[in-house]
């Protein structure tokens, strides 16, 4: 069609097939020799983009774009890498994907954001896909032209939190009761390491040194985490000293935490408990211990916040709410527990830990792989005080003697001119 308006409006648009493709879109224009200028400059524009990209037919739409994007790049990437762009790609394209590069502006990408967050993703997801698109715009030279107008949101930066001794304790013992045997050892590891999930599922037999008490970690999340070496804590050593037992004919590249299945003959599931283990494959990692994980969070709901020992029961009926075994102690409603606890934060309790333990930054960041360019920022993220800590923090300060010398506190003195003023001598 070409160039058209529209009846009852002054405003001229373009209608026209391009690669098998119809675009419409409006010119803005109601008159129509300017009108005519911009149609002209829009397939022009169309032309010009390939140039000097060597020769290579670039795509037109987003989402040819984001498909030859991934082909050329997932090679490269982490399962876990390739899942988030798959998922990223599976809300952005629906509503832009059909956009050709040249014509997305910075108004598309906003109304995109104000349609994700009304969906109920969060500004950290919202954004994560903005970045592909960004990728993506930047790869086939159509972003430079709109990057001043956009908008990145605003992210928590309070994500993460430090387990106290007491939530360690309550989180070990209901991970000793999963009818998962490797959850207990799994996230023990976790704690005494600050290791990454990943990290800890494929890691093998083979790098663990149990005479030098330390470990080799393998692949990780960034290449100064990948093949570091880590001393184990008593309380590591000891946790897959006995998780070795149950695999006396392992080889060093047998997983440590290998994909099992159970057979559940009882309700409690501690080593050697009622759980029965069958298709053992110790060449082959977990899959995930995200359903005995997310099990453990939520039993610790059911323990008592007064006494700390009890359990909290249901209240004999009719009566509402929840009672104490032990202690007696009544509420009407179950605790939070540890419920909105991620895994992800027993490596920032281990950070926090080795912090207040007074560690130099540079060991930390050997121990949990951070690169020296990002150690201090990530101190800042995933160190986590209470008010007690500061307070030592400061009293440290407050240094009065020292072994030559006394510094004498500030004497405060009237003026004689001036009875509300004071003077330092």
């Amino acid at each position: 069609m070409g160039l058209y308006r529209q009846s009852g409006s002054n405003v001229y648009a373009i209608d026209f097939v391009y690669h098998g493709r119809r675009i419409r879109k409006t010119t803005g224009m109601t008159n129509k020799k300017r009108a005519q200028e911009v149609f002209d400059k829009f397939k022009q524009d169309l032309k010009d983009r390939k140039a000097g990209i060597r020769g290579k037919k670039q795509p037109d739409f987003l989402a040819d774009a984001a498909e030859r994007w991934k082909s050329t790049q997932q090679a490269k990437w982490a399962p876990k890498t390739l899942d988030m762009v798959e998922c990223s790609m599976a809300h952005l394209l629906p509503k832009m994907g059909r956009l050709l590069l040249v014509e997305i502006e910075a108004e598309d990408i906003a109304r995109y954001q104000a349609a994700r967050l009304a969906e109920g993703a969060s500004n950290r997801t919202t954004n994560i896909e903005v970045g592909m698109l960004r990728k993506i715009m930047r790869k086939y030279g159509a972003w430079d032209r709109l990057k001043e107008d956009v908008t990145m949101l605003k992210e928590r930066d309070d994500v993460g939190q430090a387990l106290t001794a007491e939530q360690q304790r309550v989180l070990l013992f209901e991970c000793g009761q999963s009818t998962s045997r490797t959850l207990l050892p799994f996230v023990m590891l976790a704690i005494e390491t600050g290791a990454r999930y990943n990290t800890i599922r494929t890691l093998q037999w083979g790098n663990i040194d149990f005479v030098n008490r330390c470990l080799k970690f393998g692949k990780d999340k960034t290449a100064s985490g990948t093949g570091r070496s880590v001393p184990l804590s008593r309380r590591a050593l000891d946790t897959l000293r006995f998780w070795a037992q149950e695999f006396p004919n392992r080889q060093p590249a047998d997983f440590v935490f290998p994909s099992e299945k159970y057979g559940l003959h009882g309700t409690k599931g501690t080593f050697g408990g009622t759980v029965k283990v069958y298709d053992f494959d110790p060449k082959t990692p977990v899959g995930t211990i995200q359903s005995a994980w997310e099990s453990a969070k939520k039993r610790t709901q059911r323990h008592c916040p007064n006494c700390a020992d009890g359990t909290l029961v249901d209240r004999e009926k009719p009566a509402a709410g929840f009672v104490c075994e032990s202690c007696q102690f009544e509420l009407p409603e179950l605790p939070a527990g540890l419920t909105r606890l991620r895994f992800h934060d027993l490596r920032h309790t281990a950070v926090s830990r080795m912090i207040s333990a007074g560690t130099p930054l540079p060991i930390i960041a050997k121990v949990v792989g951070w690169s020296a360019s990002t150690m201090a920022k990530m101190a800042a993220r995933y160190g986590h005080f209470g008010i007690e800590d500061m307070r030592s923090a400061v009293e440290s300060i407050s240094i009065t003697e020292k072994a030559d010398s006394v510094i004498e506190v500030p004497r405060f003195s009237p003026r004689p001119d001036d009875e509300n003023t004071v003077t330092l001598n």
